[in-house]
């Protein structure tokens, strides 16, 4: 559960801000996506390999 603390003479829309920030960070929507299909372990390493492959490069072009 989600709590938010809110004080007196808060605005609601600072604190609507905070609780959705709060449940961003738990990865319950991006956990409920990924179940809607099902993805084999080929195709889930395959993605993890490019976004690996990826982000190397993009470190690489920093430099």
């Amino acid at each position: 559960m989600i709590i938010v603390p809110v004080k007196d003479g808060e605005n609601i829309e600072r604190a609507l801000k905070k609780f959705k920030r709060k449940f961003e960070k738990t990865g319950v929507v991006k956990e409920l996506r990924s179940r809607q299909q099902y993805n084999k372990p080929s195709v889930l390493k395959r993605l993890k390999m490019e976004h690996a492959v990826y982000v190397q490069h993009m470190r690489d072009n920093e430099e």
